[in-house]
Parts: structure tokens; C-alpha cells; sequence
């Protein structure tokens, strides 16, 4: 389990591809590396990994056919940077939010903008995923706990702090980029348990609104 909350960044040093399976190795530096050990999880760009060997500044993991159908590292290539965090430990902080670094899809970079200082950065993202999607709420792009500012159709929009910007890869990515999405795991569950009853009741946002139990804005 991880927090969102960037510890570093490392540099993919090494792929190994084979028949449905890869072999990563990544450059870290030797500070991060201090209290790892083998059978560790440490997220890459959000991607829960296990570490099969270290040196002084450096682990490699492997990566399973499911999660490189699912995530970026299958397009993965050497000498990119990416973002990277340890596991939490029951005594850490809780900085950002709770994440399993258990990728739920790819999402795509659609506009970027400079407002204030802040990158406002739009994600287009699958519609199935958009459902656990909402406004104010958390939600981790390559492993960066976001808080969503705005909805537009099955795009969302986050607001992206200097420190977030100078920290962790996003300030490097561009329009059309691809990004690993996990969305927050109470609005997994919120789906799961009222999806049974979704056709069954006539209770909408504009059910709400007309009763008074939510406002028009």
C-alpha cells in the first residue's frame, strides 16, 4: 500500500522483454535504496512492483503480462524517468491518499496550461473509470496522489502545484502522453455495492436536486 505522495525518481537503467513478461531494472538513488530489501513493493509511475534484486543504487522487478497489459511499462524505455515511492509503513504518514498501485487503466494527456503558476492538466480517460470518478476527489496518475478539481465528460482535471511539478515526471509529459490511472478504492466499492440496485431505483442527480438534498451547483 502506498500514499501518492512522490518519494523520487529513478531512471529506467535495463528491460528484459521476454515471450509475456519483462524484467525492469531501475536506477535510484542510493539514499532511496538504504532500507530496501528483496520481496520489497515499491511503486513505479504507480505500478506496484516487487523487488527481486538491489545494489547501491539500483532494483529490478518483474513485471507480469497483466500488469504490462495494463499499465505503461509495457511501452517502457530506457534512460526515461520515472516517478517511484516505497511501500507505507504502519507508523508513516498518510500524505495524499490510499493506493494500491494496483493500475486500473491507461489515461492520455489532453491539454496542458499554465494558470497562476499551476499546471492545469486535463486526462482523458476510459468511461468505465469516469464512474469512480469525483469531483474534489482523490484519484493517482503514474503513482501521484491528485485531488480532482473538475469533470468534463470521461476527461477530469487536476491542478498541478510547482513542488508536484519539479518532484515527479508529469512537469516532463505532454499532450497525447499516456499516464497510469488509479482510481480511489472507496469509489470502487461505492460502485460494487450499488451497481445490483442501479436499474432497479429512479433516484438521480435530479431526483436529488428536485428534493432538496443536494444543490444545483
Amino acid at each position: 500500500m502506498f500514499t501518492g505522495i512522490i518519494q523520487s525518481t529513478g531512471v529506467i537503467s535495463n528491460i528484459e522483454k521476454g515471450q509475456s513478461t519483462s524484467r525492469i531494472s531501475i536506477a535510484a538513488e542510493p539514499l532511496f535504496m538504504d532500507d530496501a530489501a528483496i520481496g520489497d513493493s515499491i511503486a513505479v509511475d504507480g505500478v506496484c512492483l516487487t523487488v527481486v534484486e538491489k545494489g547501491k543504487g539500483f532494483f529490478t522487478a518483474d513485471v507480469s503480462k497483466e500488469t504490462l497489459k495494463l499499465t505503461t511499462l509495457a511501452s517502457a524505455k530506457k534512460d526515461v524517468k520515472v516517478n517511484i515511492e516505497k511501500a507505507l509503513k504502519p507508523s508513516g504518514k498518510i500524505g495524499g491518499h490510499i493506493v494500491t498501485g494496483h493500475i486500473d487503466g491507461l489515461g492520455t494527456i489532453k491539454n496542458k496550461d499554465m494558470k497562476h503558476g499551476f499546471s492545469v492538466v486535463e486526462f482523458n480517460i476510459p468511461d468505465e473509470l469516469m464512474r469512480q470518478v469525483v469531483k474534489k476527489g482523490s484519484i493517482a496518475v503514474d503513482g501521484i496522489s491528485l485531488t480532482v478539481a473538475e469533470i468534463i465528460g470521461n476527461s477530469f482535471i487536476v491542478h498541478l502545484v510547482p513542488h508536484t511539478l519539479k518532484l515527479t515526471t508529469l512537469g516532463l509529459k505532454n499532450i497525447g502522453s499516456k499516464v497510469n490511472i488509479e482510481t480511489d478504492i472507496i469509489g470502487k466499492y461505492v460502485e460494487r455495492f450499488l451497481f445490483p440496485y442501479a436499474k432497479k431505483s429512479s433516484i438521480d442527480e435530479d431526483f436529488l436536486i428536485k428534493h432538496g438534498f443536494i444543490g444545483e451547483d
